[in-house]
């Protein structure tokens, strides 16, 4: 299908008009600052578009039936009127995009802004530092070895270890691959451990043994080697989150299986920081298409076709989060704050809510300071140091909850903090609850035994359940993970046949 694509894709490539408006977008792009990876525009038709979508943006990937399911659901959104796909750009170097041939002009151009946005945040954003920029080919690779696994073992085979794999392939930890102290480590068990014994300090008088070596100290002693004796029985010595690492380094599984572990963990870490940052990019992007239309690219004759579609862009639904619209709106309020010099002590410590709204240092920094965000921060971060209580006042933000018994998302918070604290709770971890691997020899059996860390999302039992039954599979072994559900700590087990449900009093160490 790729190379079908990019033949068809070459013959109609900015023929004309629309290839000197490529190039006269990035000069305006370069003009404010804008730092994009060289960008290669393809125009494909919107079948094509829905199929390169529904693989993620690489149509060489290793076949797989969600990515059929992800193209069925894209065609019939489009066919419907539902939902259209209006630009795809990969994080590559050089950056690819792919432009839908029917759309307006007034649409291309949009488009063609919008990816030189996100093309500078690729290039730029510390969180996209560690990616491949060869991902094209890579993934290339995967769906040939991928492909020559299917002819060796099967089909069947094949793809249902890759179900299971897929399941987990959010069980990594993406702030690892940024650590210069990152290293991987192998641990090996031996069946027979020495004993070790309390050494008592000597006395030739037997009068004073139990003045020189009292009971507390040798029950001290006692208790410090069985704590260094169990140290140094369990495995890994300390909680590791990256569980596909794990996985990979020590399940019991044949090679091939282990290829696809790795390329399901290496596809992970490599969209990661889409996840990390969407808000930002998406906000980034989005302005930069602003700016570019409105100053310097529009006709008379087309502000109103802009204005129509950008505007649907951001769009916001009751009980959504519109990346797009909370994007923008964040980066548009920080260049304001920085130029006008809305920040530090002076303006946090002023009472006067008229002096406040008035305040206007005229600093002028505000490019400087959203540039210097775009390359440092993610959208935790994002967040935590720049939305205000003014701006959530503004932009009429709260936090909905889904009543089941009117069935309809309804407010349910106003409060800043609110506000704040459940925004950062959905976007850490990319949204997924943290899981760790604490003991692979929990109880001396071999059993894996996985703990939730309580930061963010709360864990969905149901999946939780799944998941667990999927590492089982690649365990070998009974799979355990302790959770809390309010004040109940519970150790949920999965031994190959059925779930086990235990509450514990206290955690398990």
């Amino acid at each position: 299908m790729a190379s079908a694509t990019r033949r068809k894709a070459k013959t109609g490539r900015f023929t004309g008009g629309l290839r000197g408006i490529e190039e006269e977008i990035l000069g305006a792009a370069r003009a404010f600052g804008l730092d994009p990876l060289p960008t290669v525009f393809e125009l494909i038709t919107h079948d094509q578009l829905n199929e390169v979508a529904a693989y993620g943006g690489f149509p060489t990937r290793y076949p797989h039936w969600r990515f059929g399911m992800q193209f069925e659901e894209l065609q019939k959104g489009y066919t419907f009127g539902l939902s259209k796909i209006y630009e795809l750009v990969i994080n590559n170097d050089p950056c690819y995009a792919y432009l839908m041939n029917s759309n307006t002009l007034v649409d291309q151009k949009m488009v063609i802004a919008h990816v030189y946005g996100h093309s500078d945040f690729f290039k730029n954003n510390l969180w996209f530092s560690q990616t491949n920029r060869r991902m094209i080919d890579e993934m290339a690779n995967h769906g040939t070895r991928i492909r020559r696994h299917i002819e060796r073992h099967g089909e069947k085979t094949v793809e249902e270890f890759l179900d299971a794999a897929l399941s987990l392939e959010w069980l990594i930890d993406y702030h690892s691959v940024y650590s210069p102290l990152r290293k991987r480590t192998r641990y090996e068990f031996d069946e027979e451990e020495e004993t070790a014994s309390v050494q008592r300090l000597k006395t030739d008088r037997d009068y004073m043994d139990r003045y020189i070596n009292p009971p507390a100290y040798l029950e001290a002693q006692r208790r410090k080697i069985q704590e260094r004796t169990q140290q140094q029985r369990k495995f890994p010595e300390q909680p590791m989150k990256d569980v596909l690492e794990f996985l990979i380094e020590h399940a019991p599984v044949e090679n091939w299986q282990r290829d696809i572990l790795s390329t399901v963990r290496e596809e992970g870490y490599y969209f990661a920081p889409q996840a990390l940052t969407k808000i930002m990019n998406e906000g980034w992007a989005t302005y930069w298409h602003s700016k570019l239309m409105t100053e310097k690219i529009l006709g008379d004759a087309e502000i109103v076709d802009f204005a129509d579609h950008h505007s649907a862009t951001l769009g916001v639904q009751p009980g959504a989060l519109n990346p797009y619209k909370l994007g923008v709106e964040l980066w548009r309020d920080i260049e304001e704050r920085w130029n006008k010099g809305r920040f530090g002590s002076e303006y946090e410590l002023c009472d006067d809510l008229a002096r406040k709204r008035s305040w206007d240092l005229r600093l002028g920094e505000g490019r400087e300071k959203i540039f210097e965000v775009r390359r440092i921060y993610n959208d935790v971060t994002f967040i935590d140091d720049f939305l205000t209580k003014e701006f959530c006042e503004e932009q009429k933000l709260f936090v909905y909850r889904h009543n089941p018994q009117s069935n309809r998302y309804e407010i349910s918070d106003r409060d800043f903090e609110a506000i704040k604290k459940s925004l950062l709770f959905r976007l850490t971890n990319m949204g997924h609850p943290i899981i760790q691997v604490v003991d692979a020899n929990f109880q001396n059996r071999s059993e894996l035994l996985l703990k939730q860390v309580h930061e963010g999302v709360d864990l969905d039992l149901e999946e939780a359940k799944d998941a667990m039954k999927n590492i089982q599979r690649i365990w070998k072994r009974p799979v355990n993970l302790q959770t809390q559900t309010e004040d109940q700590v519970k150790l949920l087990t999965f031994d190959g046949q059925k779930h086990l449900e235990e509450d514990l009093s206290t955690p398990v160490a």
